[in-house]
């Protein structure tokens, strides 16, 4: 336990050091705003058009209610964070390669499988840190924006879905961390993060959006449409299954693969 505290002590270091902590944190936190903006034009275009905000053509869709704005955050973080959150995993695990500290990194007196639990458990509150600002900042930007519809069950419900997609999306970060490591750097599984997310969209479309793992947390957004079904227990466990895989290969990759 020592020796997972001093890894995770190391890594937490790093992190706050580190300008990407708060670019991740800007870039996340454009989210309510950019939805608050958005549910403040649906409430009056005709006062967003006189000005200037939006072009006296624009038309527009949607409803500007709390129900909008809580599926709007959950979509954002469900496809928004399967970005972020996949660049997060990469910096963590592929920044060792690029900044050639690996060889200092191996040589410390802790077992791999420490360091690479002490790396997952910092990306996992990296994000969940981001999601939990997201959320708090987004209640805030409801209540100024005065949106109709709030309830205190519609809020619990909200905020369920929203921190539900937002686990789901950090669990599939775990086969990021594995190509990173495999890739030695960045652009391998910022790779991977983009295919993932052109054969999510390209899967949900067809109607199998629940076998395949990346396309679950946008699903469960509705971000495909009240008319597409939720994902089953079997999207659930796929993602947990893809998860786990990440985990064990990226633990292997530290154990076995050669990092010379």
């Amino acid at each position: 336990m020592n020796r997972l505290t001093a890894a995770f002590s190391s890594e937490a270091r790093k992190v706050l050091r580190s300008k990407i902590l708060w670019i991740s944190i800007l870039a996340f936190l454009m989210i309510p705003l950019v939805g608050g903006f958005f549910m403040f034009i649906l409430k009056d275009p005709a006062l967003a058009r006189s000005s200037g905000l939006i072009g006296a053509k624009a038309q527009l869709a949607g409803t500007a209610d709390w129900p909008s704005y809580f599926q709007f955050l959950s979509q954002a973080v469900a496809v928004g964070g399967l970005v972020l959150f996949g660049f997060v995993s990469s910096w963590i695990f592929g920044r060792e390669y690029s900044d050639r500290t690996i060889k200092d990194l191996l040589a410390l007196p802790i077992p791999r499988i420490l360091i690479v639990l002490a790396k997952f458990i910092t990306v996992f509150l990296w994000c969940l840190v981001l999601s939990l600002l997201v959320l708090v900042l987004g209640l805030w930007v409801g209540k100024i924006v005065v949106l109709p519809g709030w309830s205190g069950l519609l809020a619990v419900q909200g905020c369920k879905t929203f921190l539900l997609c937002a686990i789901l999306t950090m669990v599939l970060c775990t086969p990021v961390a594995f190509f990173a490591c495999w890739g030695r750097g960045y652009l391998t599984p910022l790779g991977f993060v983009v295919l993932s997310l052109i054969f999510a969209q390209i899967v949900a479309a067809t109607g199998y959006g629940q076998f395949f793992p990346w396309a679950v947390p946008a699903l469960l957004s509705r971000v495909a449409g009240s008319a597409i079904a939720l994902p089953g227990n079997i999207g659930y466990f796929l993602v947990v299954l893809t998860g786990i895989a990440g985990l064990i290969g990226t633990s292997l990759w530290w154990r076995y693969a050669d990092h010379l």
